[in-house]
């Protein structure tokens, strides 16, 4: 609620014991959940599902219900799309290698379809890097067999969207063949670099994700840093293209948040800095809120933004921040 205005939140709170009036208030506590759906019972209705702005519908786990204070059902309802997210990622993992691509693809929400995808190229440009036991190493071949099986798979999807399609599939193909470019041009670059290893820079400094075994969960790969994937629901949305310097911009920032510090990218209007620290947003899994600074803000209103911060994880984006008053910015600083 920290993000609300007053009025939305008096609207919420007076109308606490009616689930419904909440609806259109939950695109602002959360990324992407425009609306949840719910059972029919008139007094504590189960909550079945969320849909996001584009229509794509999660299950939520069982015994889900709306009960007591609006703060109480909705933190339940945070922590269920967690797990079910978590859930979902585990199991699009597992059936990845079991089926053809593009019926997985279909068959899981976007999120998870990029995730995992993003995941199975990392585990597959690894096995290529890593010698192995018996049999004689040559990464470059192994490279260029990788890179001939992504310039496949780019064919098979496009192929795909040149066909029928419903409005979500062809949004979560378009967004996967955006990843996938990326990561095919990466892996060319390998190929020419003749690398050797996975200690190379080049593929040091890709954002990389894995499932790791050991922790059961999804981790954030960048040069040193490593972070928990963060299952903040994204829904089906469309994904930036990523040039040399968003790589360059998003190592930053990911260095700034492995060291417990942020990030202020700078440069001229129209270039892509929130986008870029959205985008970043949206690829691990966090919600990110955007607010736009005027002189109008005082140090009041930053602390309320600061324990917004803090208390939900989530992360926050300042635009404008120099148009703040030099006296507030001083109470930031300390």
């Amino acid at each position: 609620f920290f993000f609300l205005s007053n009025d939305e939140l008096l609207e919420i709170l007076a109308e606490a014991k009616n689930p419904l009036a909440v609806q259109p208030h939950l695109i602002k506590c959360f990324d992407n959940v425009k609306s949840l759906e719910f059972g029919n019972h008139p007094q504590t209705p189960d909550i079945l599902a969320m849909v996001s702005g584009e229509g794509e519908r999660i299950l939520m786990g069982k015994n889900l219900k709306v009960r007591g204070e609006v703060e109480t059902w909705l933190g339940s309802v945070e922590e269920s799309m967690i797990t079910s997210l978590r859930k979902l990622m585990k199991q699009g993992v597992l059936d990845y290698e079991e089926e053809p691509r593009l019926s997985w693809v279909r068959e899981h929400a976007s999120q998870i379809v990029l995730t995992v995808g993003n995941i199975y190229w990392a585990k597959d440009v690894s096995t290529a890097l890593t010698p192995v036991e018996g049999a004689e190493y040559t990464p470059v071949l192994n490279l260029k067999a990788t890179y001939d099986l992504q310039v496949v798979q780019l064919n098979d999807l496009a192929s795909a969207v040149a066909g029928e399609l419903t409005h979500l599939e062809r949004s979560t193909i378009v967004a996967l063949i955006t990843g996938d470019v990326h990561n095919r041009d990466i892996t060319a670059q390998l190929v020419e670099e003749n690398t050797s290893d996975l200690s190379n820079f080049t593929w040091q400094m890709q954002l990389r994700y894995y499932w790791d075994l050991d922790e059961d969960d999804c981790l954030v790969h960048q040069v040193n840093a490593r972070l928990l994937y963060g299952y903040e629901y994204q829904g089906a949305t469309t994904r930036l293209v990523i040039t040399p310097l968003t790589d360059r911009c998003w190592m930053t920032l990911i260095g700034g948040l492995h060291l417990k510090l942020g990030g202020a990218p700078a440069g001229p209007a129209g270039t892509g800095k929130t986008e870029s620290v959205k985008d970043l947003a949206k690829g691990i899994g966090r919600q990110c809120v955007v607010f736009n600074c005027s002189d109008q803000l005082d140090y009041k209103m930053m602390g309320k933004l600061f324990a917004g911060v803090a208390q939900t994880g989530c992360w926050i984006c300042l635009d404008e921040f120099n148009r703040i008053d030099i006296e507030v910015l001083s109470v930031v600083a300390q």
